[in-house]
C-alpha cells in the first residue's frame, strides 16, 4: 500500500521540497508513498483569485475563505474519501508521535495548509472530519513548513524507508522518554571519553545504562513527558495488581 500525500496549499511548489532528498526522496522513487500539492488559489471564484479577506469585527491580518478553501478540500477529498484531513494551525492539538503512528499505518493523509491569520472557523463547523494539528507551541508563516514536518515523520515509519526495522523502535517519544544519549569514534576528544559501559559487551548493562540515562534527561529536560511516564507507568501497574487480583 502506498502512503498517498495531499497538500493543499498556496505554495504548491513548496512540495516534495526537502522530502524530495534523503530516505524520504529514495523512498518516494520507490514509489513507496506519493506527493501531490493543489492550489487553494485554483478554486476561487474571481478573476483575482481571491482566498482570502479581511477578519469580521476588524483586525490585523487576512483570514483564508470557508467557501474557496472548502471547494478545494471537498474536490481533492473526493478522490479517496478514506483519507483522514489535517488542518496545521497554531490552534490545533499538538501532534505526537502516537499519532504520526497512526498517520504512518494508514493510506495517507490530505493537509491543508494555513496562511495569514488562519481559517474562516466555518470551515471546521462545516467539516467536522478535518483534524487541527500544529506542531507545537510555535507560530509559522505557514502551515507548509509544519505539513512537511509531519510528513517527514510518517514517511520515515512506512515500512522499507529506514534502513533497519527496529532503528526508530528507541527513539525519543516512542515509550514516553527521550532517547538515551548517543557516542562514537573516537574514543577521547576534548578530554572527554566515552562511557566505559558502552565498551564493556555487557549487553544487559548496557541495556540498563540507556533506560537510566533516558529516564534522567527525561526528568531534567521534559518533566511534563516524565509525569505523563510515570502516571502511566502507575497506571498499568496498578492494571497488572487488579488482574492478580481478579485470578484469585
Amino acid at each position: 500500500m502506498t502512503f498517498s500525500a495531499h497538500i493543499l496549499t498556496l505554495y504548491p511548489d513548496m512540495f516534495p521540497g526537502p522530502l524530495g532528498h534523503s530516505l524520504a526522496g529514495r523512498a518516494l522513487e520507490e514509489g513507496l508513498w506519493s506527493c501531490s500539492a493543489t492550489n487553494i488559489r485554483d478554486f476561487a471564484s474571481d478573476k483575482h483569485r481571491t482566498v482570502d479577506d479581511t477578519p469580521a469585527g476588524g483586525g490585523a491580518g487576512m483570514v483564508l475563505r470557508a467557501d474557496v478553501v472548502a471547494r478545494a478540500l471537498d474536490a481533492v477529498a473526493a478522490g479517496d474519501a478514506a483519507l483522514p484531513i489535517l488542518a496545521m494551525t497554531p490552534r490545533g492539538k499538538p501532534i505526537t508521535q502516537g499519532r504520526v503512528r497512526q498517520l504512518a499505518a494508514g493510506p495517507g493523509a490530505i493537509i491543508l495548509c494555513g496562511r495569514f491569520e488562519g481559517f474562516d472557523e466555518r470551515l471546521f463547523e462545516a467539516r467536522p472530519a478535518i483534524e487541527q494539528v500544529n506542531m507545537g507551541d510555535i507560530i509559522l508563516s505557514g502551515g507548509e513548513m509544519g505539513a512537511l514536518m509531519l510528513l517527514d515523520a510518517c514517511i520515515r515509519l512506512i515500512p522499507g524507508v529506514m534502513g533497519a526495522t527496529l532503528s526508530g523502535d528507541e527513539e525519543s517519544f516512542e515509550n514516553g522518554l527521550l532517547e538515551y544519549p548517543h557516542y562514537t569514534r573516537p574514543y577521547e576528544w576534548e578530554g572527554r571519553t566515552i562511557p566505559e559501559v558502552l565498551r564493556s559487551g555487557d549487553h544487559a548493562k548496557i541495556a540498563a545504562w540507556r533506560k537510566r540515562q533516558s529516564e534522567i534527561d527525561t526528568r531534567l529536560r521534559r518533566p511534563d513527558l516524565w509525569e505523563r511516564h510515570i502516571g502511566a507507568r502507575a497506571q498499568s501497574a496498578s492494571g497488572a495488581r487488579h488482574g492478580q487480583e481478579d485470578e484469585v
